[in-house]
């Protein structure tokens, strides 16, 4: 019943009080970004949620407006990051034009995050748990290593988290979303078995 309705419920709720008590930093980091470097203030990139179905994700941009490969990762030091980009990165904020896809639909707050629709086609058999639910600001391989953790590695916590969905998880992986907010994803890696 959480996952099916009361889920759905916290996201819209949650997310609209967000989007209105987070509107002066939107604000201040549209400011930010476009003093920084040339281009559009936000990121917008295709994205697979729920039963393979594809959404238009936001950020807000962290990088230089130039073409580039799209399937690397991205690390606190690269150098294609813009200065503002690196302060919005480390504190997650670069993330909170999502809370737009949860509250049209496309996300909830916590659920394995949206993939690329190339990475949709090396899933193992752990990975196409990921498109069982909607995805998420954060989730549980988020909190336990995200981008040093492998893509294998990764599916197994989405795996752990579609088959265990709660109101209890949900909170604990928010709760500890602020803790990696304030101190770092490197300090809680967490290799999964």
């Amino acid at each position: 019943m959480y996952g099916k309705f009361y889920k759905r419920v916290i996201d819209v709720l949650a997310a609209a009080v967000l989007l209105v008590v987070s509107s002066p930093l939107f604000i201040l980091v549209i400011v930010l970004v476009k003093l920084s470097s040339s281009g559009p203030v936000f990121f917008t990139q295709d994205r697979v949620g729920i039963n393979k179905t594809s959404f238009i994700a936001y950020k807000f941009r962290t990088m230089y407006n130039r073409q580039r490969e799209v399937n690397r990762e991205i690390f606190k030091d690269d150098v294609e990051v813009t200065k503002v980009g690196k302060y919005l990165r480390r504190y997650k904020i670069d993330e909170l034009p999502q809370l737009i896809n949860v509250l049209i639909g496309d996300m909830s707050l916590v659920g394995p995050r949206p993939s690329i629709n190339s990475l949709v086609e090396k899933f193992n058999e752990d990975g196409e748990y990921r498109i069982k639910v909607k995805p998420g600001l954060t989730g549980l391989a988020q909190i336990n290593g995200n981008i040093h953790l492998s893509w294998p590695e990764r599916w197994k916590y989405d795996r752990y988290y579609v088959e265990n969905i709660s109101f209890l998880l949900d909170l604990k992986i928010l709760f500890k979303t602020f803790s990696i907010v304030l101190f770092g994803e490197d300090k809680f890696i967490k290799k999964i078995s």
